[in-house]
């Protein structure tokens, strides 16, 4: 069972969600089955069908390096699908740090310097 968001409707909608070991980004897992680091990519699956996907995803959580496997319940709006709660908004967005703290930005600077 997924304990870690218990807050699923009956009816509602779900997006599966899991920490990549590499380098510990936020992923969300997409149409194409695979991890993808933007919320707007990811599957969206029918509540009743998130515990199923969950035990799939967990099989193979060790070969994917992935930790942390769980659904979070989302909204659709005009802007995409947002996240129910305030923490799963928090992580949809985004690392949560100053920009020049971040691999990408980093990654970016040296990129500029080169």
């Amino acid at each position: 069972m997924d304990r870690r968001n218990s807050r699923r409707d009956a009816e509602g909608s779900s997006v599966i969600t899991a920490n990549r070991l590499l380098d510990g980004r936020i992923v969300w897992l997409g149409e194409d089955g695979q991890w993808r680091i933007l919320i707007e990519e990811a599957r969206l699956f029918p509540n009743s069908a998130v515990e199923d996907v969950l035990k799939a995803c967990n099989a193979r959580a060790q070969d994917d390096a992935l930790v942390g496997i769980y659904g979070v319940q989302v909204v659709r709006t005009a802007s995409g699908l947002q996240p129910v709660t305030s923490r799963e908004r928090i992580r949809a967005a985004g690392p949560s740090v100053h920009p020049e703290f971040s691999p990408d930005w980093q990654m970016a600077q040296s990129a500029v310097h080169a």
